[in-house]
């Protein structure tokens, strides 16, 4: 039977330690003395399961993003030289928010 991550947090750890008694691997051994967390990233190990979650950015494109970036600096520089504040707190507001979907598209 295949585990996940989320799958296994979400168990008890007479569960988990009921899992670990099915498993003949050097990482779960002592198993009975082991909390959850510990139990957990034993199992991981023995299971050959990613213990980090990846999060996708949806439908978001790099290039796309950068380009849209590399527009809004020059607005941002247009409203600067305007001296017109609402503007650049909104273009500033603008790539700030692309910036973030960047980094988290990227991990």
């Amino acid at each position: 039977m295949a585990h996940t991550y989320e799958e296994l947090k979400k168990k008890t750890v007479a569960e988990l330690r009921e899992i670990a008694a099915g498993i003949e691997d050097e990482a779960v051994k002592g198993y009975t003395q082991l909390n959850k967390e510990h139990l957990l990233v034993a199992l991981c190990k023995a299971l050959q399961i990613d213990t980090h979650g990846h999060h996708q950015a949806a439908g978001a494109n790099k290039s796309t993003l950068k380009a849209q970036i590399r527009d809004l600096k020059q607005k941002r520089e247009a409203a600067l030289s305007a001296h017109d504040r609402a503007q650049l707190k909104s273009v500033q507001r603008q790539i700030h928010e692309l910036k973030h979907q960047l980094r988290r598209q990227a991990v």
